[in-house]
């Protein structure tokens, strides 16, 4: 796991931490919970990526990393962004190329 934001500095870095930031919020074990994720884009153009943790019970949590800001949104089971972080590096990814 990412100890620190400064940490986060690559696709697998920013997927774990984003993963158990999410299953902290509702006391899941990152371990046996999966996450999704899929591409977001603007005008054509990727921007970002939205992540997705389905828990027991039907809990479903969200995060959306926004690739031209550096910043993911936290959202929790009501749709309630309850955290936003800014990144204080830029992220390498080759799948997402330029800035929205």
């Amino acid at each position: 796991m990412t100890d620190t934001l400064a940490e986060i500095r690559t696709l697998d870095n920013l997927r774990d931490f984003i993963h158990n930031t999410l299953c902290n919020k509702e006391n899941l074990l990152a371990e046996i919970t999966s996450m999704t994720q899929r591409e977001l884009s603007r005008r054509g153009r990727q921007c970002g990526l939205q992540f997705a943790v389905q828990g027991p019970r039907n809990v479903r949590l969200g995060a959306i990393w926004e690739s031209d800001h550096n910043h993911i949104y936290f959202y929790d089971a009501r749709g309630t962004r309850y955290l936003k972080v800014q990144l204080p590096h830029r992220v390498e990814t080759e799948a997402l190329v330029g800035a929205c």
